[in-house]
């Protein structure tokens, strides 16, 4: 798939020297084609790693994709400069003025703070009620899916007893499920949180279906039955060095971190990690785009309703 983004995009040039098909405006502006327009609302502090692996994987199918970067406006980011935020991001103000054929929320590291403390809450809230009445499908991926749960179906999450880090092994709980299209009978996930939603909330609630778990790392998959709601409690996204990125952070930091689980080959840290989930997440992301992005949403995006 075509991504449309600025051709000074810091993920631009990554994408193009890895063969991704990277669409530039100018170019984009000369086909007669109308493209799935994805709005990313980017929480993670890395956020020119995230913008990297998520239009990696949404740059994967053959239709063009519009992309819109969104900030949040009532939080200053520590990690990402202004001028990169001002240039490439737009703030929920904008998000507001459009309608989208799909929506990303991003994970964020925030998760053992009450949900109503932090800073960009209310905003966010305002960005997820939007979104049920003017997107057609949205993905919400890790403490972004908890926020998601607990905002429109008041599922609460809880803390682990130690952080939940590694590479997990996942089934599917539901036969023929287009997200889940092609995968293998266990498929992994990677996992970097310290809480966790319980299967018994969310099957209380009629509108909701858990699509695959893991027996050491729960509930992974869970969607709304009309298919606009998505929650993946994992990282799919992340590249094959982000866990042994956060490790070594965590461990220069003097925090007591556990070597990632089932990760560096032997558990041995000295080793160099190799990727099991990488065809599991383009995969996914396509299914999504196509079954419930692209094959469903109407035309018109004002007729989304």
């Amino acid at each position: 798939m075509p991504i449309k983004i600025q051709s000074d995009l810091p993920a631009c040039s990554i994408l193009e020297q890895e063969n991704i098909f990277v669409m530039t405006e100018q170019r984009a502006s000369c086909q007669d084609i109308r493209p799935l327009k994805i709005a990313i609302v980017n929480l993670m502090p890395t956020k020119i790693a995230t913008e990297t692996q998520l239009l990696r994987l949404l740059g994967n199918t053959p239709l063009q994709v519009e992309i819109s970067l969104v900030r949040m406006e009532d939080h200053v980011s520590k990690n990402t400069g202004l001028d990169h935020l001002e240039k490439f991001y737009i703030t929920s103000k904008e998000v507001f003025k459009s309608r989208y054929d799909g929506m990303i929320i991003t994970g964020a590291p925030v998760e053992q703070l009450e949900f109503e403390k932090i800073d960009y809450w209310s905003e966010l809230c305002d960005i997820m009620d939007y979104a049920k009445e003017n997107v057609f499908s949205t993905l919400y991926i890790c403490w972004g899916a908890q926020a998601g749960l607990y905002h429109h179906y008041g599922i609460p999450k809880y803390l682990l007893p130690e952080k939940l880090f590694g590479i997990y092994n996942h089934r599917r709980t539901v036969v023929h499920e287009p997200l889940l299209r092609g995968f293998n009978d266990v498929f992994t996930v990677p996992q970097s949180r310290h809480t966790t939603v319980k299967r018994e909330d969310i099957v209380k609630q009629d509108e909701l279906v858990v699509l695959a778990e893991s027996e050491k790392g729960g509930i992974l998959l869970v969607k709304s039955k009309s298919n606009r709601e998505i929650f993946m409690t994992g990282h799919l996204e992340y590249d094959t060095d982000t866990l042994a990125q956060e490790y070594f952070r965590d461990k220069d930091k003097g925090l007591d971190i556990k070597v990632p689980v089932n990760y560096f080959p032997n558990d041995d840290s000295r080793n160099v990690p190799v990727s099991n989930w990488r065809s599991t997440a383009h995969l996914f992301y396509s299914n999504w785009l196509n079954y419930y992005v692209y094959q469903e949403t109407p035309y018109n995006l004002t007729d989304i309703h």
